[in-house]
């Protein structure tokens, strides 16, 4: 009798330490966003002692040596070559991901799946030096096909070297999306006299739409930290971009390119940490707005 108690307090014992420790676990992701956002506005907090932070986000001068922290050229060409990425990734991701599903025999995803998952694990630079041998003498030669002069290190660029490198990290997340969608769904639709393409519009996009916003959000999210790849196509001028064919500065490349020179002057130092910042809080806004829409969706649904 006392080696079954025993037994059941070992068991019980067990039971709770595991508890605890999935616990601890779950404390430590809920709270990381939230100490990773701390520390970043306790290192930019020097600055708002000078200046205040809508002139500071809003000014279109960058020169620290002269006490002039703008932040807007640098937003502004994150979010230019973010839109262009997206506008240009999720579409093919989409209609790929509709594909391979949907259409395609099952050994065609088989064979295609480790591909995706080879271009995901390529690391930047590759796209980056891939991006200056090809995509910038191509956007060179289109923006003279218009009658413009330009380098070809451009908003433009970096757009189409952010969207490859999305693609397939927006694409496996549709392709699991899609596959999860019950069989049964598209066997009755398709039972009841409709096309295969009029199964996808009504009934399979419909049923993933939740998934799809997840996908894009997520990959709005991985366009805006991405730095060595966009960095060496971007042009990174200080200015406020007029076109796509003129060239941008990232945050991200903000932030590699004048880290750890400039740390002895600490108003430099809070600068670029409100940049990092700012970027935290401009992926949080995306974020937050995905979950929005996925929510009203579903209720609308």
């Amino acid at each position: 009798m006392k080696i079954q108690q025993l037994k059941h307090i070992y068991r019980k014992t067990k039971d709770i330490l595991t508890q605890g420790w999935m616990l601890a676990g779950l404390v430590v992701v809920i709270l990381l966003p939230f100490v990773i956002g701390l520390g970043l506005y306790l290192k930019s907090h020097h600055i708002f002692t000078q200046y205040n932070f809508w002139e500071l986000i809003g000014s279109t001068e960058w020169k620290p040596l002269s006490g002039k922290f703008g932040l807007y050229p640098f937003i502004l060409s994150s979010l230019w070559i973010t839109l262009i990425a997206i506008v240009i990734a999720l579409p093919v991701a989409l209609l790929s991901a509709i594909h391979l599903t949907t259409y395609a025999k099952a050994w065609v995803l088989k064979w295609v799946h480790p591909l995706i998952d080879i271009l995901a694990g390529l690391p930047s630079v590759i796209y980056g030096i891939w991006g200056v041998i090809a995509v910038v003498p191509a956007v060179q030669s289109l923006a003279l096909s218009f009658g413009i002069k330009v380098s070809g290190y451009s908003i433009l660029a970096g757009g189409i070297v952010l969207a490859i490198m999305i693609l397939p990290f927006i694409l496996n997340i549709l392709i699991e999306i899609f596959k999860s969608i019950p069989i049964e769904l598209t066997e009755v639709t398709l039972s009841l006299g409709a096309t295969r393409w009029q199964t996808v519009k009504k009934v399979i996009l419909r049923k993933a739409m939740p998934g799809i916003i997840s996908a894009t959000g997520l990959g709005i999210s991985r366009a805006f930290g991405e730095t060595i790849a966009v960095l060496m196509v971007a042009g990174n001028v200080v200015k406020i971009p007029t076109g796509i064919f003129q060239p941008g500065y990232p945050l991200p490349a903000l932030l590699i390119n004048n880290y750890g020179e400039m740390l002895s002057i600490p108003l430099y130092d809070s600068a670029l940490m409100l940049a990092a910042f700012i970027l935290l809080l401009i992926v949080l806004f995306f974020n937050i707005l995905g979950r929005y829409t996925i929510v009203r969706f579903e209720k609308s649904m």
